[in-house]
């Protein structure tokens, strides 16, 4: 005999099942994935893309928590939460986690950036259930015990080391810092070494019991997958560690944030023994939901995105003053930047830099040809396409849409979006982000009075 209160449960349970909201957001055609996305009851959502035609699924979660998200004292808890994930659960321990995921040859990861963070494994899709129920586990179930805490923090730190230790990745970290200052996001995903000792186990606690929670979350999975089987596996994992008991809650927002660039025309020079300088010449950007992000691509594209692209043909091509030299952008919820990257000699510092300065002056001031930008815009067409040729690059797309943009491109619809801009403008925001006054960060051994010099390259 089932019992009034019995029944009460199971009736409130049904009514929490019946609010979960399935859509079809991207219908597939001609090779291109159905994607479909369902919130469930507890503001969980889920968004899957299904390609019959091959074999294998990545499934992940992305949280919308980033380094950036951190106060002074709590920076790199995001990162070391993100190994932590890894260490333990109440159903399985470190080896139980890595050997499932190695038994059936899938391959397992995860990643902190400014903004979010992610969780993935990549598998054969028979093998979806058993990788959908493992990172469920490790975001539902971690323990983050005390002995987990203090062994990991030394592998933080030979990490934040081994980054030391590459001024080509560091200086990177340096020019956010240059941009943004003693900021959340001037300071680096990693933390540093004070602050990842100071860390506790108490503290990481706290700060993943407010991030990881479904409204923060989004599910992503893409490949040969079924999207209501997804879906289930999904519920019943997270059912089962009681993470979708608020039936009424809702997904939270994307991210808007607070502009937080710093005066243009600042230098910082870190001296180290290197062969090397390595250089990043940059000003303000645009926020990621800029319409001129599109136009931005194409000219970012044309500067410095390829082999004949003109910082590639004037530094490295035509006079061999360095190896790499590429410009790049990087767009936040409210800010970007836009950066020009090279490694060269120290002694021929001061040309790369000037011939940096130059091209990007003679832009923002007389813009692109015409030709350049066709061809800058079937660069950027053929590499997105190509980008997305695995269930990782979907999954990731898919995933990223959701948590911060709220809603899913097509693939045809962004090759359109890529295809419809103009020479005016890649001019205007050539002259709107290229006319700023630059920053410029520099890792390596310069003598005094070649440091003294720097600031005439951002005067």
């Amino acid at each position: 005999m089932t019992s009034r209160s019995s029944k009460a449960t199971a009736r409130t349970s049904t009514e929490a099942r019946a609010v979960a909201r399935t859509q079809t957001l991207i219908k597939g055609a001609g090779g291109i994935g159905t994607v479909r996305r369902t919130t469930l009851p507890g503001g969980l959502r889920i968004v899957t893309e299904t390609l019959p035609s091959v074999r294998s699924a990545t499934f992940g979660i992305w949280a919308h928590v980033g380094s950036r998200d951190e106060t002074p004292a709590l920076n790199g808890a995001t990162h070391y939460l993100e190994h932590l994930l890894f260490k333990g659960t109440t159903r399985r321990s470190a080896l139980d986690i890595s050997s499932a995921i190695d038994a059936v040859g899938g391959e397992m990861n995860a990643f902190t950036a400014k903004e979010y963070t992610c969780y993935y494994a990549r598998v054969l899709d028979s093998d979806l259930p058993l990788a959908i129920d493992v990172v469920c586990d490790m975001l539902t179930g971690s323990l983050i015990r005390e002995e987990d805490v203090d062994v990991e923090r030394g592998a933080i730190l030979e990490e934040i080391a081994m980054t030391e230790d590459d001024p080509g990745d560091c200086v990177h970290d340096l020019f956010a810092h240059t941009m943004f200052g003693d900021t959340p996001l001037g300071r680096p995903v990693l933390g540093t070494v004070d602050t990842v000792n100071a860390l506790t186990a108490d503290r990481i606690r706290r700060f993943y019991k407010k991030h990881y929670d479904p409204t923060h979350l989004v599910v992503a999975c893409a490949g040969n997958v079924d999207h209501n089987k997804v879906v289930r596996q999904v519920r019943a994992a997270f059912e089962k560690a009681g993470a979708l008991s608020r039936a009424d809650a809702t997904p939270i927002a994307p991210r808007e944030g607070r502009r937080s660039l710093r005066t243009a025309g600042r230098v910082e020079l870190i001296g180290r023994k290197t062969e090397q300088a390595h250089v990043v010449l940059g000003m303000p950007g645009l926020a990621r939901t800029d319409e001129r992000r599109w136009a931005l691509g194409v000219l970012n594209t044309a500067l410095g995105g390829g082999m004949s692209s003109r910082l590639f043909q004037e530094v490295r091509e035509k006079r061999g003053l360095a190896y790499s030299v590429y410009s790049y952008t990087s767009g936040f919820a409210d800010c970007g930047l836009f950066g020009v990257y090279a490694g060269c000699r120290p002694s021929q510092v001061h040309d790369v830099l000037k011939i940096c300065r130059d091209e990007l002056d003679q832009v923002a001031e007389h813009g692109l040809p015409d030709d350049e930008i066709e061809r800058a815009i079937g660069q950027l067409k053929g590499s997105t396409v190509l980008g997305l040729e695995d269930t990782g690059a979907l999954m990731n797309r898919i995933g990223k849409s959701e948590l911060c943009w709220g809603e899913q491109m097509s693939v045809d619809e962004m090759l359109t979006r890529i295809a419809m801009v103009t020479p005016d403008e890649v001019r205007a925001v050539a002259r709107d982000v290229l006319g700023q006054r630059p920053s410029l960060s520099v890792i390596g051994p310069l003598k005094d009075k070649q440091a003294s010099r720097l600031h005439d390259t951002v005067a």
